[in-house]
């Protein structure tokens, strides 16, 4: 090969190395780009969605879902979490560092326990409704019970209840039962549930001869279950609810707002149609 073809050959792979380069270059800077788009609408996307987790006693899961849509309509962009379970439950989860915002418990009692543990901000603490105990029976029941001293009798052979421990629901019961000096005479009877959905959940699919449960409860499933008596509002505690919000909530500000609306008048609209009553009334 002559000189001056060498030449030409060097030059000509010179350029296409170039060229190649060159083509490398505005490739990884177009991928560059577009990871910095990519991660700029994440953010963005994350920054224009907030979202927090609202904990809240079982008894609340349908008027609190309905108050979860309407919320979420008026405030585009945004998204609440609901964890629904007994109260005792939920409190040992908020103990145990669970992301939470916003508490919702059937019972002062677990909201003390969170407050002295200094795990509420405070005056963020509010009592927002209450309810009523009541004895429910499957809609086609025979049995002749009016009152939690008909529990008694040698007829009802199985009780659901919700824990004695964990459940307000259960230690209002417990308070009741005692109230009628029924609760020796009951104890091997009883059947324990997580919470009061499930003791619903045996009464309607009639594995136990009766249940005890809220009077919102009852409401949910008038085809499987019927009240068959209510409890002497001086039988136990006051079924007081209470909301306060948890602190290093995720959002503060928006764990603020969901409880102003759940207080709202439109809010508590929304609860009295599951029948909860304002602390109002008597």
């Amino acid at each position: 090969m002559q000189r001056s073809e060498m030449i030409i050959v060097k030059w000509f792979c010179k350029d296409k190395k170039a060229d190649i380069m060159n083509t490398g270059l505005k490739i990884f800077m177009i991928l560059l780009v577009a990871a910095i788009f990519a991660a700029a609408s994440s953010v963005a996307f994350a920054e224009s969605r907030k979202e927090i987790t609202v904990s809240a006693a079982m008894s609340l899961k349908n008027g609190f879902q309905e108050i979860g849509k309407v919320f979420e309509a008026k405030h585009g962009g945004v998204k609440i979490q609901f964890n629904f379970g007994a109260s005792g439950d939920l409190i040992r989860q908020i103990e145990g560092g669970a992301p939470v915002s916003v508490f919702a418990s059937a019972s002062p009692r677990e909201m003390d326990e969170l407050e002295s543990r200094g795990l509420i901000i405070s005056g963020s603490r509010f009592d927002f409704a209450s309810n009523s105990l009541v004895i429910v029976v499957s809609s086609d029941s025979s049995q002749r019970i009016s009152s939690f001293a008909d529990l008694a009798s040698d007829r009802v052979q199985r009780i659901a209840v919700g824990s004695f421990k964990t459940s307000p629901a259960g230690r209002y019961a417990e308070e009741a039962f005692q109230y009628y000096r029924i609760l020796p005479s009951i104890k091997d009877k009883l059947i324990f549930a997580e919470n009061v959905r499930q003791v619903l959940d045996y009464v309607a699919r009639k594995e136990v001869d009766a249940g005890i449960v809220y009077a919102t409860d009852a409401k949910l499933r008038i085809n499987e279950a019927k009240i068959a008596a209510v409890a002497d509002k001086r039988s136990h505690g006051r079924i007081t609810y209470s909301l306060a919000k948890i602190k290093n909530s995720s959002d503060e500000k928006l764990a603020g707002e969901f409880m102003d609306f759940t207080l709202s008048k439109e809010g508590r609209k929304i609860l009295g149609k599951y029948g909860f009553r304002p602390m109002s009334d008597k």
